[in-house]
């Protein structure tokens, strides 16, 4: 239950993450967004940044091993930066429309799959 809880939180707080990085690259396609200079747009995604950090920080503590979770501090990354790769992915393909998956995403995928296996085999 830990872990799904963990991989849950990981999922939103990248989610989050992926959108205050990246969202604000679509803004030029929202009028009001157009008057925005950078500080406003840096003060937005640190805004949206904040939901990211409310999901992380919980999802390290429940998922840490010293703290009754199932996973080391290594594998918490891993798997961390794996859902990040995943959820900016499709964000890509969903928001981005201009955005291809090729084969060589197909196979950089499959390695980031390994890297997990490797990471928790004993």
């Amino acid at each position: 239950m830990k872990a799904l809880a963990t991989i849950g939180l990981l999922v939103l707080s990248n989610t989050f993450m992926v959108v205050a990085w990246y969202g604000h690259l679509k803004f030029h396609e929202w009028k009001w967004f157009n008057k925005l200079g950078l500080i406003s747009i840096v003060l937005i995604s640190w805004g949206i940044a904040l939901f990211e950090y409310m999901f992380q920080v919980p999802a390290n503590k429940i998922g840490f091993r010293e703290n009754g979770g199932p996973f080391s501090l290594i594998q918490l990354k891993v798997i961390q930066e794996v859902i990040t790769l995943v959820v900016f992915a499709i964000f890509t393909l969903v928001v981005f429309k201009t955005e291809t998956f090729r084969t060589n995403h197909i196979i950089s995928f499959i390695f980031l799959v390994l890297a997990v296996y490797f990471m928790f085999k004993k």
